[in-house]
């Protein structure tokens, strides 16, 4: 069957079972909308900005496990989602991004609307494809999402010449793919497995230490047994947050500069580390010579590359998480480390988190708090980056995985609006919840458009301090409190932007106010905004400062 490559894309995602694409269409790409127009398997989500389009996909991605899709023009429309690109590559997350191209002959020549976005995004994706053949297209498709969603997860990007969309070819979806020199391994070693087993039984004083690659492999019963098994507390980094219940008692949140102090205790005195699916980044280890000195480090990670890239490994272990653990939860026999296990508990009781809280002022802490007591935890959870990101991550317990929608390596503000759309739209069934801040909310805020648009139901609570409150607390600490271009002279009346929105719109000053409306919010149909007027002066603690080991924090 003779078909144009527009038209075979189109195809090859139904073959995928791609069920949304999140996009916004321009020149370059119009064969591919025009193809999409006959479509009746997929739904096209248009967003107001390609930076939303590829956070929407992302979202969606994140709380679904499928692979996200996105789509944009050449020039502008390409640019705009590199941002949401690099995001998804630094948290591992599959998507398929699709941009159109100048045709083939204006390519190099500085076109109309013309940028090298297959080099632009090289450092940012796992692969990417300049399609010239229009033959090879279904090929690279194939290709596309099976790189996008295999091994360590991340973005591939296809480039798509206006006149090679338009080319007619026979076409042919391929059944099975070769792609040499891309073989990931999913089994560990059996040696390293066994080496690991042997190490687990004379440890004293073992402690997890899961990230996002927990998630990614669906191994969140394996990580509960294996902690059950040994009697080994647990802690997360932000992107591993709802890999183990927020309430099991081996549960201790997660760690690093805005970690519980007790995780940090028990990472910095432990004697040996088993670290699953994470990769020893700044924000968790602080000063490197300082992280869990005394303990001898076993690390499980699918991406070789990962492995003694920051912490030195002294047991390596190459593979899916899932695999190893159930290989190595086979292998050892349930042990007593109860005394370790009291030592952590009196830690947590010690220096528990905690804030000054008061009727009189809304406290951010107090707010995230009383939105997982209204809806016992059951909700998907969307954020921004910045103050109101941590307070999230240290106050809402997550008890299950994928319900933590968050830019974690990136720390992309903009992120949390259009994350919450592909959340939604992902989990239709759900209640999804963003908690984000008045300045990240502002760089997307027109994504409200698509909420709408789409009728999604989202809660929204936007802790407002009239400021930039992450970068407000670092010039109090490291610039001697000189605050420098982070308070909003003007800031919106959010309650009255979100009925101009057709929104219901509500704004709280206090704790009275706030529990009279959450059951507006919840217990109504549709989406809300709560512009919650926080504390304006209240930091993210504890704190680790530069330069410092992560037992080392200020409260």
């Amino acid at each position: 069957m003779e078909i144009t490559a527009a038209q075979a894309l189109v195809k090859c995602l139904e073959l995928e079972k791609v069920e949304y694409i999140f996009g916004y269409p321009g020149g370059a790409i119009l064969p591919v909308y025009d193809a999409l127009y006959n479509s009746d398997k997929i739904r096209h989500i248009l967003t107001r900005h390609e930076q939303g389009a590829t956070h929407a996909a992302c979202g969606y991605a994140r709380a679904t496990g499928k692979v996200g899709v996105c789509m944009a023009t050449s020039g502008p429309g390409a640019t705009n989602l590199v941002t949401g690109i690099a995001n998804a590559y630094m948290d591992s997350i599959p998507m398929v991004c699709i941009t159109g191209q100048v045709s083939t002959d204006q390519v190099g020549t500085d076109a109309f609307q013309e940028v090298d976005i297959t080099g632009i995004t090289m450092p940012v994706v796992k692969h990417n494809y300049l399609v010239k053949d229009a033959e090879q297209l279904p090929k690279i498709i194939k290709r596309a999402f099976h790189i996008a969603s295999t091994g360590r997860p991340g973005p591939v990007l296809i480039d798509l010449p206006k006149d090679v969309a338009h080319t007619r070819i026979n076409f042919h979806y391929p059944d099975s793919l070769d792609l040499p020199g891309y073989k990931p391994n999913y089994k560990g070693h059996p040696s390293q497995v066994a080496n690991a087993a042997r190490l687990i039984k004379k440890s004293k004083r073992p402690v997890i230490y899961a990230g996002g690659g927990i998630i990614n492999s669906n191994a969140s019963e394996q990580l509960r047994q294996l902690a059950e098994t040994i009697s080994a507390p647990v802690v997360n980094t932000l992107m591993g947050l709802g890999s183990i219940p927020g309430n099991h008692p081996l549960f201790l949140g997660m760690l690093g500069l805005h970690g519980a102090r007790y995780a940090n205790l028990a990472v910095t005195n432990c004697d040996l580390l088993i670290a699953v699916g994470a990769r020893f980044d700044d924000r968790v280890t602080g000063k490197i010579q300082a992280f869990a000195p005394e303990a001898k480090v076993i690390h499980i990670d699918i991406d070789p590359a990962e492995i003694s890239k920051n912490v030195v490994s002294h047991l390596p272990i190459v593979g899916d998480t899932k695999a190893v653990l159930q290989a190595l939860i086979e292998q050892i026999e349930p042990l007593d480390n109860s005394r370790w296990i009291a030592q952590v508990q009196k830690w947590k009781e010690e220096y528990a988190l905690s804030y000054e809280d008061t009727d009189e002022v809304l406290k951010p802490q107090r707010v995230v708090e009383e939105v997982y007591r209204y809806t016992g935890g059951r909700v998907r959870v969307s954020t921004d980056v910045g103050q109101h990101q941590m307070w999230a991550a240290q106050y809402f317990k997550f008890d299950k995985p994928r319900s933590l929608i968050t830019s974690g390596g990136l720390g992309c503000m903009g992120f949390g609006l259009p994350g919450a759309i592909g959340t939604q739209i992902g989990c239709p069934d759900e209640t999804v919840v963003l908690f984000t801040g008045d300045g990240s909310l502002q760089m997307t805020m027109t994504e409200l458009g698509t909420m709408v648009e789409q009728d999604l139901p989202l809660k929204i609570f936007i802790l407002n301090n009239h400021r930039l409150g992450m970068v407000r607390q670092l010039q109090e600490f490291y610039c001697d409190k000189r605050y420098m271009a982070v308070d909003f002279s003007f800031n919106l009346d959010f309650a009255a932007l979100a009925q101009v929105y057709g929104i219901k719109g509500y704004t709280v000053t206090n704790p009275r106010q706030l529990a009279e409306v959450l059951p507006k919010v919840f217990d109504r149909p549709g989406g809300a905004i709560v512009n919650c007027l926080i504390d304006r002066e209240e930091n993210v603690m504890p704190m680790v400062m530069a330069g410092q080991g992560i037992d080392q924090c200020i409260e």
